[in-house]
């Protein structure tokens, strides 16, 4: 079975874990609304997915209203 030859420091051994944390999640333009939205999901704000309406959102304003 494999051993390590040394230790290993905090920092190198943290830094190789750490590098999972510094991407941003894909946000981009709704082609419907042009609002910022997240990437392969639905617009919160029109309610298109694919160039297809998923959710219907005349009912959610009516709701709030």
């Amino acid at each position: 079975m494999a051993l390590p030859k040394g230790k290993i420091s905090r920092a190198r051994g943290r830094s190789r874990r750490a590098h999972w944390k510094l991407t941003l999640p894909g946000i981009g333009e709704c082609p419907q609304c042009h609002q910022r939205k997240l990437s392969h999901r639905v617009c919160k704000h029109c309610g298109y997915y694919n160039g297809k309406q998923v959710i219907d959102m005349t009912e959610k304003k009516k709701e709030n209203a």
